[in-house]
């Protein structure tokens, strides 16, 4: 199998989850907060690890080799904010799911059509830098860290498919047009997959600079959305523990497929 071949497939992967999600989400109506939040915890802990060992850390060595000594550590400082700034430019004029969802008990229900589609757009949105860290990942040659990267997103993609599905049909908008919501979410994330493998393989040059950015993209997506998400319904020890377990699952196979 080509570079390209296997790009394209995690590509199709990670864009897919969601859709996985949005089954789920169809099949499952009434999914608790606490099942929601323990997956999302998990995927926050696998994303955490991946970021950090597969894309920051690969940052400095590849910036230390190719700029020379203490060249690496700056690079990597600068690409990891520049990620972080872009997300909270992009939040600034969308907003994203704990702002849009809040804190309520019953996120689904009276739920204006607007907001809903605000929300969902507010996904799709975010998807793109989250596709384009999958993409950079395989720009390091380092085929096992990329397939962790991409599985990390993968698997934080689930649970957002999942929780598209309650609001909208709870908007009455059709089960036909929420799963191609759903459907135009994940095929943004493939877009960003693409986007940031040819980017990486066309100007190898820009490598250190754009692991350090996807890290930085990833760190922020952490800390802004997804643990404020898992903290708001009440669960936030078992939500802690999950982090936990993903994060060390992710170190562990770091360290076996090293």
């Amino acid at each position: 199998m080509t570079g390209f071949e296997m790009v394209a497939l995690t590509a199709l992967g990670v864009g897919g989850a969601t859709v996985v999600g949005a089954l789920i989400g169809f099949l499952l109506k009434n999914i608790t907060h606490k099942f929601s939040d323990i997956v999302l915890s998990f995927a926050a802990g696998v994303m955490l690890a991946a970021a950090v060992f597969g894309l920051i850390e690969p940052s400095y060595s590849y910036g230390e080799h190719d700029y020379g000594m203490g060249w690496g550590l700056l690079i990597t400082v600068v690409g990891i904010f520049v990620g972080a700034l872009c997300l909270n430019l992009t939040d600034k004029v969308v907003p994203h799911m704990h702002r849009l969802m809040g804190a309520e008990s019953e996120p689904h229900k009276n739920t204006s059509l607007s907001k809903v589609l605000l929300f969902v757009m507010a996904i799709a949105i975010h998807n793109l830098p989250e596709g384009i860290a999958a993409g950079v990942g395989f720009g390091s040659d380092n085929t096992s860290q990329a397939l962790i990267i991409a599985g990390g997103i993968a698997l934080q993609n689930i649970p957002e498919g999942m929780v598209i599905i309650g609001p909208m049909l709870a908007a009455g908008v059709s089960k036909k047009r929420t799963f191609l919501c759903a459907l135009a979410t994940g095929l943004v994330e493939v877009v960003g997959t693409l986007i940031g493998y040819f980017a990486v393989s066309i100007a190898t040059v820009v490598l250190p600079f754009a692991l350090a950015f996807a890290g930085g993209t990833m760190l922020y997506v952490i800390s802004d959305e997804m643990i404020p998400e898992t903290h708001a319904h009440g669960g936030e020890r078992g939500a802690t523990y999950a982090l936990l377990v993903g994060f060390c699952l992710m170190l562990a196979m770091d360290i076996l497929l090293a």
